[in-house]
């Protein structure tokens, strides 16, 4: 047998399968480079790099099963998996700590100014404590869209700063929002409320330009939006218009809808943003499980899965 791997995983992943099978390495292909390296192998250990589809399948002549290190699997053409016997194995969970300590600093981040102050003083020379004056978190209201492992846990962190939650979950029972301390409320009711809004849901059909401008309008004036989700949820022209119109006082996100353009996320694949201009828009470049603890864990998590799939002893 042999294993592809094709992005940047825990090391235990390859030293475990090398006892069992050839392993090879080629970093973030392109999708029609992977469709002529996939015919050779039995198992594809990947993130969301390059979107599998229906011509890297039907080149996958050998392939048994692709191991996710990430959650979301929106970039797996999932019937034409299935329809091939190919096992499709993610990490859901494995990264949520990871996720919601990133959200809740960039809810610092932007609450005290953190990012523009460092730039004023290290690449202006300036110190000047009276130019950024920020707000605490506490006593304000944090909407959590999406109440899963990772909502939940970012409520967690949250009533720790003395905030209240309210979110919105149409899969959750009652009680799950009841032990979590949080208030249950439809879409519309958590933008009025909510000085913070996180998004932690899928991208699908029904949650695509969920944050547009008929949405934001119904939101407080200078309240913060959070996406550690995935691009594509808010409508980067309408959010533009809203940051520098002043309707929304920051964006803090860690992806972004073209993230995937100009060849995925290879070397040299490069793009902008209107959204670059705003002072009060603070990005990363999808990192949000990028932690030496989320990878050991997603990276023995995917071991287990794939060698039980294999059936390796």
């Amino acid at each position: 047998m042999k294993c592809l791997i094709i992005d940047a995983v825990h090391s235990s992943i390859a030293e475990e399968f090398s006892k069992y099978m050839q392993v090879d390495t080629h970093m973030l292909p392109t999708q029609e480079e992977l469709a002529k390296l996939i015919p050779d192998y039995d198992v594809l250990i990947m993130r969301v790099d390059p979107a599998i589809n229906k011509e890297i399948l039907d080149a996958a002549k050998n392939l048994k099963v692709i191991g996710v290190c990430s959650v979301g699997l929106n970039h797996i053409d999932l019937d034409t998996a299935k329809e091939k016997g190919i096992q499709v194995i993610n990490a859901p969970g494995l990264n949520g700590n990871a996720v919601a300590e990133l959200t809740i600093a960039k809810m610092l981040d932007i609450a005290r100014h953190t990012i523009p102050a460092c730039y004023d003083v290290k690449v202006n020379k300036t110190w000047d404590k009276y130019k950024f004056v920020g707000s605490e978190l506490r006593g304000k209201t944090l909407g959590v869209l999406g109440f899963g492992r990772i909502g939940q846990r970012v409520g967690e962190l949250a009533r720790a700063f003395k905030m209240d939650v309210v979110a919105y979950d149409p899969y959750l029972p009652a009680h799950v929002f009841e032990e979590q301390h949080a208030k249950s409320l439809a879409i519309d009711e958590v933008l009025k409320v909510s000085d913070y809004v996180t998004i932690h849901m899928p991208l699908t059909d029904e949650t695509r330009n969920l944050f547009n401008a008929k949405s934001i309008a119904e939101m407080k004036d200078g309240a913060v939006v959070l996406n550690m989700a995935r691009g594509g949820i808010v409508n980067e022209k309408d959010m533009y218009e809203a940051l520098k119109s002043g309707k929304l006082g920051g964006y803090g996100s860690d992806v972004m809808e073209n993230e995937l353009a100009a060849g995925g996320l290879t070397e040299g694949a490069g793009f902008d943003s209107p959204l670059f201009e705003c002072d009060n828009f603070i990005v990363t470049p999808h990192l949000g499980a990028q932690t030496v603890d989320a990878s050991r864990d997603i990276g023995a998590h995917i071991i287990a899965k794939v060698k039980e799939a294999l059936d390796l002893k």
